[in-house]
């Protein structure tokens, strides 16, 4: 089968190969799943070069998260041969076939093709922990959300939108605001490179923002501490930017707000009953038509290096998504 694989850690996937590999058997207790599409997510780039969190020795299969058909399981498993599935793991789903653990599983929204369904997981339930679960998001509070022009990004922004609040989206790249508006509506879409407080003050008559999803980090970040409303809070999401930023104790004291470190991932993983919930809130979501991820392009596995590098370059708006079959 053709599988997408991390050889060794280098900066510039160089040791990342297209490969056919021996079919792949189901593992005790998984579920064998034809992989339909995969979408890219930024640790998948960040793990072919060593610098996220987990750090899987090579040679792996690289891939988090996918969408395809059930082709083997185990009668207890829950899933049937031919259910329609999205989910995956920290590896594997840049392939034509994946094992995957059956709690990491779920039926697929029937609302949303393989493309879709393969870019819900990670995205949205990153947005909905930190939206919901952690910020206690209402019905006409305001958020605004740095990197908006991301998959995780567009899934903060569509989620805020879908639960009645005001958004407003930013991106460090003005060519992609029209992009932003067209695929989420936001209330206001601003640029985020330089100052822009005061179009927050404006926006939201001086009270700021009830919550900040920044994933930029760096110099966005530091100007997202001027950004949040008395009382709100500033989620730590991620640092696109590439430098993590610092913040003096008193800016948060003073000014009456919270910096919250959102890790969904984990989350769940600590509080499992909670990360059950978030996903079936995400997946019921999705299935009603409220929301659904935006898709930057598709492509055939063959073609990953493209989707790796328009991701490392932010060169887009939405999820890269690779179909394994093509």
């Amino acid at each position: 089968m053709q599988a997408l694989q991390v050889n060794e850690l280098s900066p510039d996937l160089s040791g990342v190969e297209l490969l056919d590999l021996p079919q792949l058997d189901r593992k005790p207790g998984e579920v064998l799943v034809r992989v339909h599409a995969a979408s890219l997510n930024f640790p998948d780039l960040l793990m072919t070069q060593g610098k996220y969190q987990f750090k899987p020795e090579p040679p792996f299969v690289s891939g988090m998260e996918l969408a395809g058909e059930v082709v083997e399981a185990d009668p207890e498993s829950g899933f049937e041969v031919g259910d329609r599935v999205m989910g995956g793991a920290k590896t594997g789903g840049f392939a034509k076939y994946a094992s995957i653990p059956a709690s990491n599983l779920r039926v697929a929204p029937a609302a949303l093709s393989h493309a879709q369904a393969a870019s819900l997981g990670a995205a949205y339930t990153t947005a909905y922990t930190g939206l919901v679960e952690l910020g206690r998001l209402e019905e006409g509070q305001s958020v605004l959300v740095t990197g908006a022009s991301g998959g995780v990004g567009l899934a903060a922004c569509d989620l805020a939108k879908a639960l009645g609040a005001k958004v407003i989206a930013g991106s460090g790249v003005a060519a992609k605001l029209d992009a932003i508006i067209r695929a989420v509506s936001p209330d206001l879409a601003i640029l985020t490179d330089g100052r822009f407080r005061e179009q927050v003050s404006d926006f939201t008559d001086g009270k700021l923002a009830d919550i900040v999803f920044d994933i930029v980090g760096g110099d966005v970040f530091d100007e997202c501490t001027r950004c949040v409303a008395f009382g709100g809070q500033l989620q730590v999401v991620g640092f696109t930017s590439g430098r993590i930023a610092d913040i003096a104790t008193n800016i948060p004291l003073i000014k009456g707000f919270s910096v919250v470190g959102l890790r969904a991932g984990e989350y769940a993983r600590r509080f499992p009953e909670r990360g059950a919930a978030i996903a079936q809130a995400v997946n019921d979501l999705a299935e009603a038509g409220k929301i659904a991820p935006v898709i930057d392009r598709t492509l055939p596995l063959s073609q990953w290096r493209e989707g790796f590098k328009a991701m490392a370059n932010r060169d887009l708006v939405g999820k890269v998504v690779l179909e394994p079959g093509s």
